[in-house]
């Protein structure tokens, strides 16, 4: 594991080098003492490029907690686009909101603040403009029915990211003992059965230790 943490840091000396605004988002979070699982800076710049190579204009997020992935989506915009990002923790939203003021990126990105699963369900409701991409990364008990809504507002050709899915391996229990790893399989399942998904999972490790991604295109 330490080979994996040292690879980490070479790719984010050579890759990533990430500026000062970021670097502050996670000393104010662990300053505020929220639980130190925002992505790696590498994982981080993924997103951006992600947003940049869809030429993204508006970007969902569901699960802000300190704004550390928002803002790196928020630099993948094209002009004058926008993050919506779902928190529904108080606190969490809170320090988010503050270090995306100081980062310079309180026009580019919208917090709100509620369970993810009644903010969707408005935004459907309204018939909020369609999202060019989805990045999922809240309570995992709930990621297939985050992808159901994902897919009620996105269009053909968006992308749809879902973090954490590997858990250590944790993926491949079947007994249904950890929520979490039940809310991913269906997810996982989800994005293998529905015509409208076309998708696949990458395995990774580095100093978040073993986990990995899903990704999948909207038909």
């Amino acid at each position: 594991m330490s080979t994996w943490h040292d690879v980490d840091r070479y790719i984010n000396r050579e890759l990533v080098k990430q500026d000062a605004a970021l670097a502050g988002v996670l000393q104010a979070n662990e300053s505020a003492d929220l639980p130190m699982i925002d992505v790696s800076p590498a994982h981080g710049k993924f997103l951006m490029l992600l947003a940049q190579i869809c030429r993204a204009r508006r970007v969902l997020e569901i699960g802000t907690l300190g704004g550390y992935s928002s803002i790196w989506l928020a630099k993948g915009l094209q002009p004058g686009g926008r993050v919506i990002s779902l928190e529904a923790m108080p606190k969490h939203a809170e320090v988010a909101r503050a270090n995306i003021r100081r980062a310079g990126f309180a026009d580019r990105i919208e917090v709100r603040l509620a369970p993810a699963v009644e903010t969707l369900a408005m935004m459907v409701n309204e018939g909020a403009e369609r999202f060019d991409m989805v990045f999922i990364d809240a309570d995992k008990a709930n990621n297939a029915k985050y992808v159901e809504w994902a897919l009620m507002l996105t269009r053909s050709g968006s992308i749809i990211v879902i973090d954490n899915v590997v858990r250590g391996g944790a993926v491949l229990s079947e007994d249904g003992g950890d929520p979490s790893v039940v809310g991913t399989r269906a997810a996982i399942e989800l994005i293998s059965s529905d015509p409208r998904l076309d998708g696949t999972a990458i395995q990774t490790v580095g100093i978040k230790g073993w986990d990995g991604f899903a990704i999948a295109r909207v038909v």
